[in-house]
C-alpha cells in the first residue's frame, strides 16, 4: 500500500522561511495524487500566488468561490485570501499543477519607496482582485499565463542569472496587473474597490484555525471554539460549512492526524508508544485513535510507521497540506 507523505504543517505560511529571504520567489510542482488525502489544505500566507494546472481538472476554493481548472488554466491568489484544492472529481486524482510564489514587496524594495504605494498598494489592498481567473482566449489572462510559463521555464533550468530573468518577468507581470485593474485613468470602470480584504466568515475561519493549531493536544470542545471567535455553536458550524465544506470536529480531526503522521515521519519521541501518540495529538483513546486514522489514512500508524522506513522522505513545500 502506497502512503501520502503530507507537506510541513505552516499556517499562515510564509515562504521566508523555506528559501533564501534576498530572493523570496519559490515554483512549486504539485502532484494531487502525492498530497495526503489527495487535497491541498486550507491555507493563506502574506504572499501572491499564481496557480497554473499542468494536467487534469482542479477545483480551487476561496471563502466565496469554487474555481473550476483544466489544464493551461491558471488562477492569480492574492495576499492574505484563504484558499484550497483538490481533484475536480474524487475519482481523478491523477491532476498536477505549479504555484509560482513571490513577495510583492521585492519588485519594488523597502516598504519607504515611493513605488511600493504608487503601484503595490493598488493591487494587495484591492477588494476586487482576491482571485483572478486566467483562460486562454482573453488575450490579456493568456499573456499572463505565458508570462508565468516563462518564470517557471526560467526556474527549472536555473541558468546564470536565472533570478534577474525571473525578477523582470513578475515586474512584466504586475505592470500588467496594474494595467488591467488599477489603470491611471480613474474614469475607467475596473478601478480598485476601496480596501477590504476579508469576508467575516474568512476571518472567523482563519480565527478558529489559529486556535485548533494552538490547541490541538488539549481536549477542544465546539463551546471552547466557537467561543473563541465569538459565534454560537451553530453559527460556528454553519461558518465553517459555508467556507471550508466540513464540520469544525471533521477539520479538528483531520488536522490530529495530520500532526500524528508528521511526528511518525519525524520518529518523535512521541511517536514510539501509539497511544502516547494518541494523547499528544488530542486523543484519549488510542482504539478511537486508530479508526480515525485507518478512516482518514486507509491504514493503521503503526502500518504507516513501518512503510515509512520503506519509503523515502520527500523535501516538499510550505504551502500544501490537509482540507
Amino acid at each position: 500500500m502506497d502512503i501520502n507523505i503530507p507537506y510541513p504543517e505552516a499556517v499562515p505560511a510564509s515562504i521566508s522561511d523555506y528559501i533564501d529571504p534576498n530572493f523570496p520567489v519559490q515554483v512549486y510542482y504539485t502532484d494531487l495524487s502525492k498530497m495526503y488525502m489527495n487535497h491541498i489544505r486550507w491555507h493563506w500566507h502574506p504572499e501572491i500566488e499564481i496557480i497554473v494546472v499542468n494536467y487534469g481538472d482542479v477545483e480551487v476554493f476561496t471563502d466565496d468561490k469554487q474555481i473550476k481548472l483544466r489544464a493551461g488554466q491558471g488562477l492569480l491568489l492574492n495576499q492574505g485570501v484563504m484558499h484550497s484544492a483538490r481533484p475536480l472529481r474524487e475519482d481523478d486524482n491523477n491532476c498536477t499543477f505549479y504555484s509560482v510564489v513571490f513577495d510583492p514587496a521585492f519588485l519594488f524594495g523597502n516598504a519607504e519607496n515611493p513605488l511600493t504605494e504608487k503601484y503595490l498598494s493598488p493591487i494587495v489592498n484591492s477588494g476586487s482582485i482576491r482571485a483572478v481567473e486566467l483562460y486562454e482566449g482573453d488575450p490579456w489572462q493568456e499573456s499572463i499565463l505565458d508570462t508565468v510559463d516563462n518564470i517557471i521555464a526560467a526556474n527549472v533550468t536555473k541558468r546564470f542569472g536565472y533570478e534577474l530573468l525571473i525578477k523582470s518577468h513578475l515586474c512584466n507581470l504586475w505592470s500588467s496587473v496594474l494595467r488591467e485593474y488599477a489603470p491611471e485613468n480613474a474614469s475607467v470602470t475596473k478601478q480598485p474597490d476601496k480596501p477590504s480584504a476579508v469576508s467575516p466568515d474568512e476571518a472567523r475561519v482563519k480565527s478558529a484555525i489559529l486556535y485548533i493549531q494552538e490547541h490541538y493536544s488539549e481536549q477542544i470542545t465546539l463551546d471552547e471554539l466557537s467561543e473563541s471567535i465569538h459565534l454560537s455553536k451553530s453559527e460556528c458550524c454553519r461558518c465553517f460549512k459555508r467556507t471550508l465544506q466540513v464540520t469544525p470536529v471533521e477539520y479538528i480531526m483531520k488536522y490530529r492526524i495530520l500532526k500524528a503522521t508528521l511526528l511518525l515521519q519525524q520518529n518523535a519521541p512521541e511517536a514510539q508508544s501509539m497511544s502516547d501518540l494518541a494523547f499528544s495529538v488530542g486523543f484519549n483513546n488510542a482504539s478511537y485513535f486508530n479508526k480515525v486514522f485507518r478512516q482518514y489514512m486507509g491504514c493503521t500508524p503503526s502500518d504507516y510507521k513501518r512503510q515509512l522506513k520503506n519509503g523515502p522522505q520527500k523535501k516538499l513545500g510550505p504551502f500544501q497540506e490537509l482540507k
